[in-house]
């Protein structure tokens, strides 16, 4: 027996080793996370105050700033379209915030290349706050002091339910990296 061959690992770090992905799951799983999220709030009872955060923008934010280099600052004008078919606000208007949300991450990315989750979650409740009245105001919303404290629970809703959001797209960015069999 040759001490110098190469040795067959069987345990089970030795099958993920030359891994490969694929790579139309790995496209498309942030996408299609964002655009059912986009459209889950469909689903939602209305009520007098908003209370429902904006769930495709914040699982937007999160894989913006979970994994940074992986949507493009574009990737805002074709995900706010589709939010904005759904959402019931006027069409432009999340083509916009978004947009705008996404070149200002970026910005933030560029200044800050050191990152944190403090850093991610502060970062994504201050365009929260910004957002969710900027939204409103798209739409037609007289900015009243009453219209704006009708604003506070979901702002607070939002900005608190941010990180479960980013473990949900770190757990959906694990899934996106699994090795898929393939057929043949």
């Amino acid at each position: 027996m040759d001490r110098f061959a190469p040795k067959s690992r069987s345990d089970a770090y030795g099958k993920r080793i030359n891994r490969s992905h694929s790579t139309a799951v790995a496209t498309v799983v942030p996408y299609l996370s964002i655009l059912i999220a986009s459209f889950l709030p469909v689903f939602f009872i209305a009520a007098a105050l908003p209370i429902v955060p904006p769930l495709g923008f914040l699982m937007l934010l999160a894989w913006r700033l979970v994994r940074p280099g992986l949507l493009p600052v574009w990737a805002g004008f074709p995900l706010g379209l589709f939010d904005d078919l759904f959402s019931g606000q006027p069409l432009g208007s999340a083509i916009l915030l978004w947009s705008a949300a996404m070149i200002v991450v970026e910005m933030v990315e560029t200044r800050f290349p050191w990152r944190s989750f403090a850093q991610d979650w502060f970062t994504a409740g201050l365009i929260l706050l910004v957002y969710v009245p900027a939204a409103m105001l798209v739409s037609g919303g007289e900015p009243t002091l009453a219209a704006l404290v009708a604003l506070g629970p979901q702002l607070v809703f939002s900005i608190l339910v941010f990180p479960l959001f980013a473990r949900l797209v770190a757990r959906l960015d694990r899934l996106r990296l699994t090795r898929w069999r393939t057929v043949g």
